[in-house]
């Protein structure tokens, strides 16, 4: 992803690429920056995160595997630095993007709703982030409506077969070669069933959005989750 993140700025005629930094070196190397895009893994993005803020950098973060207490962390380092910007997104895809909005949309009109993400079996973390985001703007969707508590009588079960649990929201991950990045919202009513699909086959659909980001972060008011106000 950081090579093709690489390409693309290069390719950008309204875009510099400062310097290439790659995991076995310094974030150092990005000083004089106006800048930084981290796709990289949970155990040093944080790191490169508070750096780049102290440093006047603003941030775009592809990285996932964050939760409330990251954010709050971020946060906090945003509010401590003057004119600092990041702006930390689960997903770059506008389908994604799309996929997520709908099915927080669709959420409070059924009695059932599970979300099934399924990836390549390289990927560090489960449930992906896009699959979290998603169950959380679920439930504070169902929330806001004051929907009924989803109907579920299992009462006996090995441990993982009903999925992760994200505020409440089934969350279930397939890890299998041949997939690339898909992930389905399906919705039950008695006699009906909605399902939300997006499917991604290549890195190069997350690019516009974090080219997107790249141009219109320093625009934003300190910490953003997500690419969503941009579009």
């Amino acid at each position: 992803m950081g090579s093709q993140v690489v390409a693309a700025i290069e390719a950008a005629p309204d875009l510099e690429l400062h310097v290439a930094i790659d995991a076995a070196d310094p974030i150092e190397a990005a000083s004089g920056a106006d800048v930084a895009v981290d796709f990289t893994v949970p155990t040093v993005v944080m790191g490169h995160i508070e750096w780049c803020v102290r440093q006047g950098i603003a941030v775009v973060v592809g990285t996932t595997g964050f939760d409330e207490k990251r954010y709050e962390q971020v946060r906090g380092w945003v509010e401590s630095a003057s004119g600092a910007r990041v702006l930390i997104a689960s997903n770059f895809s506008v389908a994604a993007v799309l996929m997520m909005r709908f099915a927080a949309q669709a959420a409070p009109y059924f009695e059932s709703v599970e979300v099934i993400e399924l990836h390549h079996p390289r990927k560090l973390d489960a449930p992906s982030g896009t699959a979290v985001t998603t169950a959380k703007a679920i439930a504070a969707a169902r929330a806001a409506a004051a929907t009924p508590v989803m109907p579920d009588a299992t009462a006996t079960q090995l441990e993982g077969a009903r999925g992760a649990t994200v505020d409440g929201v089934r969350v279930h991950s397939v890890r299998l070669q041949g997939l690339f990045a898909h992930q389905e919202v399906v919705f039950g009513n008695p006699g009906e069933m909605l399902t939300i699909r997006d499917d991604g086959f290549d890195r190069a659909s997350y690019l516009p959005g974090v080219l997107l980001a790249v141009r219109r972060v320093l625009e934003l008011p300190g910490f953003t989750l997500g690419i969503d106000t941009l579009l």
